[in-house]
């Protein structure tokens, strides 16, 4: 048997799961990448079990490795969106093949399935499969 070639590190992958490792980054750049949603608010209400500290977190977090764009209008009260820097936006087809390849590989209740079919439309996203 051929002997494997020994790899002890890649500086790549390393790097890539330093800055998307966080429990939530995966579906905040979902979010806000295929569905535009851009305010604190509506990050929390998508993102079922997050505290607020935690979702400020992760949000400061993709600021600092530039997957994210925080905008302050300013006002009073606050009001701040989140937007997809160049980096962000190349990791876009990223998220849309890891929903596809999600979809093919679990398996869904009859419910999360409809509900995925319902976000595709919604988006415009073609289904991977059907339900």
């Amino acid at each position: 048997m051929p002997e494997a070639p020994k790899i002890t590190w890649c500086p790549a992958i390393t790097s890539l799961q330093k800055v998307i490792g966080g429990k939530w980054k995966i579906e905040i750049l979902f979010y806000v990448a295929l569905a535009d949603v851009r305010h604190f608010g509506q990050l929390r209400r998508c993102l079922h079990g997050i505290s607020d500290s935690t979702l400020f977190k992760q949000l400061k977090e993709l600021v600092e490795d530039d997957f994210l764009e925080r905008i302050d209008h300013g006002e009073v009260p606050p009001r701040v969106e989140y937007r997809l820097t160049r980096r962000g936006e190349s990791f876009r087809p990223l998220v849309q093949t890891m929903w596809d390849w999600s979809e093919k590989e679990f398996k869904f209740s009859q419910e999360e399935a409809e509900q995925m079919r319902q976000a595709r439309e919604t988006l415009g996203v073609p289904q991977v499969r059907q339900p």
